[in-house]
């Protein structure tokens, strides 16, 4: 079985208004999932007029990240008060575990995004983490969303490092996709392959003028926030779990398993695992337009204010034995980097990671 997308999806300026109709005979008794203090404006907003349709509302908010503790106990507060659905509205978090909670009480989840950083509000999946931002593993769920609504006022509000996080992990796709699913014969994964390579173009294109430039009249902004919340769930529907991820993901799990002083977005973290999935291709693969592709990369990311190194992150992976826990976590078992065409040891991510930390690229 495959779930590609959403049931339905509504897009545009006044997509919740046009959604009302729709989610007010799917669900009597919704609970609005959020976490931010930031965005409790927006769920207010939704709270009231659910509220004015008649609809028995309730509000839960997230603790911490898509974590086991909070799902408990949100899975506790829907039991509670008998509600028939989740709308989870907020960042990556907010909708994986909305999302997962939904699955797991087999009730119907609508997803709210409140900000371009990732395609969660489109995809089966679920990441799960620990309490203080650990990677735990992936949840394949059995359905996406029941109704994603992806509205770009409700966009408009979340800061602009949320778009280009989101810009780095739509990037990812293509260049992911292709090294991991180049050779596999299957009509559905090569075309989800080239729409991914579509998208990157695209974000190529138009994401320093999307991040720059103004909301209003601007379609730059407009493709580049679709092509990050919606494009690139697509992407991962049509292709399915043949269409993996691969060491920009593999990286990202691990730098989360050291706790640094500031907290990174998903998509800045997968910026810079990127860019040590090219160098390894250079390495390991004799990628001949990997240094190319850095480059290309880097100009982007700088324009975007995005982090480039690990020290970026604000870890020192020369300190406390970083280095060590990364390539351990990062080559362990089952994990994404193992979809590499080639092997990858931890002697390899060590030395591309101290190699990378320490030259200065010139653009």
């Amino acid at each position: 079985m495959q779930s590609i997308s959403p049931e339905t999806i509504f897009r545009g300026n006044s997509a919740w208004q046009k959604s009302l109709p729709q989610i007010i005979k799917l669900t009597k008794r919704p609970l609005i999932l959020g976490r931010g203090i930031t965005t409790n404006k927006l769920r207010n907003k939704i709270f009231n007029d659910l509220k004015n349709k008649d609809l028995n509302v309730n509000f839960a908010n997230l603790k911490f990240d898509c974590c086991y503790e909070d799902i408990l106990r949100v899975k506790d507060i829907i039991l509670k008060n008998n509600n028939d659905s989740v709308i989870a509205a907020g960042g990556g978090k907010v909708l994986d575990s909305g999302k997962y909670i939904a699955d797991s009480l087999n009730i119907h989840c609508i997803t709210v995004p409140l900000s371009a950083s990732t395609c969660a509000g489109w995809t089966a999946l679920s990441n799960i983490y620990t309490k203080d931002g650990k990677f735990i593993k992936d949840v394949a769920l059995e359905s996406c969303p029941k109704i994603l609504v992806y509205d770009h006022k409700f966009i408009q509000t979340a800061p602009s490092r949320t778009l280009a996080s989101g810009v780095a992990d739509a990037l990812a796709k293509w260049y992911e996709s292709s090294i991991t699913s180049s050779t596999i014969d299957d009509g559905l994964v090569q075309q989800a392959i080239q729409i991914s390579r579509v998208l990157r173009d695209q974000l190529l294109i138009d994401g320093e003028k999307a991040f720059k430039g103004q909301f209003e009249n601007n379609p730059s902004w407009r493709n580049t926030v679709e092509a990050c919340g919606l494009t690139a769930g697509l992407v991962g529907g049509i292709g399915g779990e043949k269409c993996r991820t691969a060491a920009a993901h593999a990286i990202h799990n691990a730098i989360t398993q050291i706790i640094a002083p500031n907290k990174f977005l998903h998509g800045e973290i997968v910026g810079v695992g990127l860019l040590l999935q090219l160098r390894l291709e250079e390495m390991k693969n004799n990628n001949k337009l990997a240094d190319q592709s850095i480059k290309q990369l880097l100009l982007l990311m700088k324009e975007l204010n995005l982090p480039t190194t690990i020290a970026q992150l604000g870890i020192n992976v020369f300190e406390n034995d970083n280095l060590e826990k990364i390539a351990d976590f990062t080559c362990r078992d089952k994990s994404e980097i193992h979809f590499l065409p080639f092997e990858i040891h931890k002697r390899d991510i060590k030395e591309v990671i101290a190699n990378f930390e320490q030259q200065k690229i010139k653009i």
